[in-house]
């Protein structure tokens, strides 16, 4: 477990966790992406930007 950067609640995660991989929050609905595995870490997922076919 480990807590959501957004809302403060916490954020229970698998135990094959992987880096890069997107987690919501189910108190606030946040995407949260996981920046590191050992300790579990969290961030604001970042958002996806149109690209317009470019």
């Amino acid at each position: 477990m480990t807590d959501c950067v957004e809302c403060g609640a916490e954020v229970s995660l698998h135990d094959n966790l992987e880096v890069g991989e997107i987690i919501d929050c189910t108190t606030c609905g946040a995407e949260l992406e996981v920046i590191d595995v050992e300790p579990p870490e969290l961030d604001k997922a970042p958002e996806l930007e149109e690209d317009w076919g470019e």
